[in-house]
C-alpha cells in the first residue's frame, strides 16, 4: 500500500513543484492543502505517514499546523518536515523545537527533499 504524504503548501506553483518531486520517487499518494486550516480538516479523514508543511500560510500558518500535530496524540508520531523562505538559524531552531523532524530552506534541490522523504518514511536503502 502506497504511502500518504500530506502536503500543505499556499503557493499552487511551490505545491506543485514539490508534488512532482515527490511522484519522481515513485508510488507516493498525495494529498494536497492550500493553508493550514485546510490541513486540519484533512487529518481526521485521511490517515498520512508524512506531513510536509510551509510556514507562511494564511490563517493557520505552518509552526501552528507544527504545533497542533506534534501536541495531538493521534498524530504526535507522524514525521513533519518544514518547507519555509525562512531560513534563519532562529526559525529553524524555531520549528524544529515544536516538533519537526526536518527544516529544508527554499530553493531546495529536489535530492534534499528525495532523502528526508526516504529517511522519515522508512524507505532508505
Amino acid at each position: 500500500m502506497a504511502k500518504k504524504i500530506l502536503i500543505a503548501e499556499d503557493s499552487p506553483t511551490m505545491r506543485s513543484l514539490i508534488v512532482s518531486t515527490i511522484v519522481a520517487l515513485g508510488d507516493f499518494t498525495i494529498v494536497e492543502a492550500a493553508n493550514g486550516f485546510e490541513a486540519l480538516r484533512i487529518l481526521p479523514r485521511e490517515k498520512v505517514d508524512l506531513v510536509i508543511t510551509d510556514i507562511n500560510m494564511p490563517d493557520i500558518n505552518g509552526l501552528e499546523l507544527v504545533s497542533f500535530i506534534k501536541n495531538n496524540p493521534n498524530y504526535s508520531t507522524t514525521p513533519l518536515i518544514i518547507i519555509s523562505t525562512e531560513g534563519s538559524e532562529r526559525d529553524r531552531e524555531k520549528g524544529l523545537a515544536l516538533g519537526a523532524d526536518a527544516y529544508l530552506v527554499k530553493p531546495f534541490e529536489p535530492r534534499q527533499l528525495h532523502e528526508l522523504i526516504l529517511r522519515y518514511l522508512g524507505e532508505a536503502s
